[in-house]
């Protein structure tokens, strides 16, 4: 389990933090698999330093809830009008039946302590009709990300972490939900340089180093550093996002 009241809410902000263009663009590919009415209101479920929340309110125009259980994280939340965030779980929503078009869930879902009861939360909170955005890796469609040539475990503890796309489906079936057919391949994100990716990498805000050991990651890093000074200007490709749709019965 991943101590969000510790280091890593002080190293979040700056080692996860994204552009306003990129929230831009995601809250815009977000919006493509909405309801079309607007206004929409919004749970951001997992909503860490809120680095969507307020952009999910200006792209659907409703209220937006950004439910999240470490506390040291919502502290760092900027406040934005429609936006209120409040403590709680996935397993534990602090919000009424109904009461939500659209839930997102970006890169939560593997922290979840009883992912089954999560969706069912979900499902709950969500509108007849609404839809729940489930922005997660999958064990079976795991990308080859540029960083894990240097810590030669990060790409088996990151697989570790997620179930798969068939496992996700099941347990979001079994909560209510219905999945759309297709894993949507989705991205909002920035092409950055390998030293900005370097630079974001080493304040380890990845979950990833939370599992790696000390003498692999100090390796890596030094491996890493060393070619940042070669080409440090040369953009790395951006891999596209997986994300399941998933809707509550009208």
């Amino acid at each position: 389990m991943v101590d969000y009241d510790g280091r890593m809410s002080s190293v979040y902000v700056a080692g996860r933090r994204i552009s306003p263009a990129e929230v831009a663009r995601w809250t815009a590919g977000f919006a493509a698999y909405a309801p079309e009415r607007r206004p929409l209101d919004v749970l951001d479920l997992g909503s860490g330093t809120g680095r969507f929340t307020p952009g999910l309110a200006a792209e659907f125009g409703g209220r937006v809830y950004g439910v999240e259980p470490a506390d040291r994280m919502r502290e760092a939340a900027a406040p934005a009008p429609g936006v209120s965030y409040l403590k709680g779980s996935a397993e534990d929503i602090p919000l009424p039946e109904a009461s939500v078009d659209v839930v997102l869930m970006f890169l939560t879902f593997h922290h979840w302590t009883d992912p089954l009861q999560g969706l069912r939360e979900v499902c709950r909170v969500l509108r007849p009709g609404g839809v729940a955005l489930l922005r997660t890796q999958f064990s079976d469609l795991m990308p080859d990300l540029f960083w894990y040539r240097y810590f030669p475990s990060a790409q088996e503890v990151d697989a570790a972490m997620y179930c798969s796309v068939d496992e996700a489906r099941a347990l979001a079936v079994e909560a209510g939900l219905l999945p759309d057919a297709h894993v949507v391949r989705i991205t909002g994100e920035d092409p950055r340089t390998v030293r900005a990716t370097y630079e974001r990498l080493s304040l380890r805000a990845l979950s990833t180093f939370e599992h790696l050991p000390e003498a692999e990651m100090e390796a890596g890093f030094a491996r890493f550093a060393a070619d940042v000074e070669q080409d440090p200007d040369r953009v790395l490709p951006v891999h596209d996002a997986t994300m399941l749709v998933l809707r509550r019965p009208s």
